[in-house]
Formats: structure tokens, sequence, C-alpha cells
């Protein structure tokens, strides 16, 4: 899509031709909002491993999948909250992949066949909740902790989707860099696996692991008006604030 915010202005499709329009007034929504499945790989880059493992933490023999519920999802641009039960509030730079095709059974080398595009993700994690469910799946699934977007960037924008380079910065400094080459399963390898033991859907979203460099490893938790923001060369970036959630 090329631009992102700070820049207002986007190329646009209009009856078949790229055009430049100011988006300025509009407020944009995340791109996939009722996808049946919010998948998410854990550990999936070596450095991120190697941080986990430092922690304690054993890095997993084979892929590492969990679940966010799709009640999480949030806005590119929408806050963030900070739960009243926890001050553990952790974020994580993802590509997500959104599948287009009805697929089971999908051979690595076919899998790119069945991916309708790609968005910036942030895995926002109560890290701990996430301790206390074997599944990750509660301190994965907060409300608003699921923030997509800007927009979905379509698989044939992007000649190599191993090639991007992902940044987190909060409040401008720099928390996590790396380029998505540097996933232990590459993309095709995670629907090969996934679609081992299940049909993946049009719109299901794949959260594709996240580089070093996360709050838990460093002691930097998220703060009511921090604002974090993640982009991906070719696909852009969100950028969210956080705030204390009120009962």
């Amino acid at each position: 899509m090329g631009d992102w915010p700070g820049s207002t202005v986007t190329p646009v499709l209009v009856s078949g031709a790229l055009v430049r329009a100011d988006i300025s007034p509009a407020k944009l929504l995340a791109p996939i909002d009722d996808p049946q499945k919010f998948l998410a790989i854990g550990m999936n880059y070596q450095a991120h491993a190697d941080e986990a493992a430092a922690a304690g933490i054993p890095i997993p023999t084979s892929q590492l999948w969990f679940n966010k519920q799709v009640s999480c999802i949030a806005g590119p641009y929408d806050d963030i909250e900070l739960p009243i039960v926890s001050d553990k509030l952790d974020y994580e730079a993802k590509m997500a992949v959104v599948i287009g095709k009805t697929c089971r059974h999908v051979k690595e080398s076919d899998a790119r066949g069945v991916i309708a595009g790609y968005m910036v993700a942030n895995d926002v994690t109560v890290r701990d909740w996430q301790s206390r469910s074997p599944t990750y799946t509660l301190g994965k699934s907060f409300d608003t902790h699921g923030p997509i977007g800007p927009w979905l960037t379509t698989d044939d924008e992007i000649a190599d989707p191993h090639a991007l380079e992902m940044t987190l910065t909060v409040n401008g400094e720099e928390r996590q860099r790396d380029v998505t080459r540097g996933m232990i399963y590459n993309i095709f390898q995670q629907i090969a696996y996934l679609t081992t033991v299940m049909t993946l859907q049009p719109g299901d979203i794949l959260s594709t692991g996240t580089p070093s460099g996360v709050g838990i490893a460093h002691g930097k938790f998220l703060r009511a008006g921090d604002v974090v923001r993640v982009e991906i060369a070719g696909l852009g970036a969100i950028e969210n604030t956080d705030r204390a959630e009120v009962a």
C-alpha cells in the first residue's frame, strides 16, 4: 500500500486504477473483524526463543500454536486496555497472514496459493494471566489485545514475505527489530502444519511469531499512556495507546 502514519495520503484502488487519496478524515477499522480463527505461533524467532530459554522457558521442539479469542481484535489505531487485574501488560510485534481459500492438508510447496494477504499485528499479552493457562489463551485474549491493520496488503503486492523488516517502538524507543526471514518455521511450513490438523477458512488470521525484545525479558511492561507502534516494511504500521481499563 505504500504510505502509512504519519502520512495521511495513501494509494487506493478506484475503478481498477491506483490513485493517491487523503485518508485523514477516515477512521481505519480492523481489516478483518470476524475471522473463524485467530491463531498465533510462539517462540518462532530464534533470538526470541533464546531469550525465553534464558528465562527458564523450554524451547519447543515443534511448532507451538495458541488461540487468541476473536473478541480481542482491535483496529490499527484503537486504544489498548491496561487491565484492572494486571500490571504485566506486554507487546509482541508480529506479521499476520490472512487465509484466502478453504484449505486442508496443504503441501508446503503449495501454501502460498492459499494466502490472501498480510497485515501488521501486535500480539498484546497479559503475562501473569498467560501463565495461568497452559494453552496461553487467557493471557492472549483480553479485549482490545489484538490490534491489526492498517489494511490488508494482498499477496501479489509482496515479492517475498520472508524479507520484510519489522520494528516495534514504545514512546519512540525501539524495543524490537528483525527481518521475517528470522522465523524458525516459515509461513508455508506453518500453513502445512496447521492444515494437517484443521481446515483453514477465508479470513482466518495466523500470527507468525515475534522477534526478541519483548517486555517481560527486560522487565519493561507497558503503562497507561504508552504509545506502541509496530511497523513492517511494505505492509504499513499500526499505533496504539495504552489506557487504563475502567470497570
